[in-house]
């Protein structure tokens, strides 16, 4: 059985950083995609960032130059740097980590920035 843990999140103010990290266990095989996911308060759960095995970014307009994603292959974990972050990034943060069969969701982690 596959589980993700997720780390990092918490309250920042308007400007800070914070790291999230997740990291997959159990029997998972040729991981080729990575990604964080998040869903704001009475909103649909939207794309923040993901990464392929071959190392290729996607980010959502409004994170773009300000939130960086990175993966570690090796380690089956995920990485999501947030800096400059703003009220409007508030949301729990879901990582996804991915193969050709299945998807792997984690259970969330709160971020919440506010002064």
């Amino acid at each position: 059985q596959v589980q993700l843990a997720e780390s990092g999140g918490g309250l920042v103010q308007p400007g800070g950083s914070l790291r999230l990290s997740c990291t997959a266990s159990g029997r998972i095989f040729l991981i080729n995609r990575m990604g964080w996911y998040r869903q704001p308060p009475g909103k649909q759960r939207e794309l923040v960032a993901r990464i392929t095995s071959g190392g290729n970014t996607n980010y959502a307009d409004s994170v773009k130059g300000r939130f960086t994603i990175s993966g570690d292959n090796a380690k089956n974990t995920v990485y999501l740097q947030m800096n400059s972050l703003k009220p409007e990034d508030t949301a729990v943060y879901y990582c996804n980590i991915g193969n050709t069969w299945s998807d792997y969701w984690g259970q969330g982690t709160q971020v919440t920035v506010s002064s």
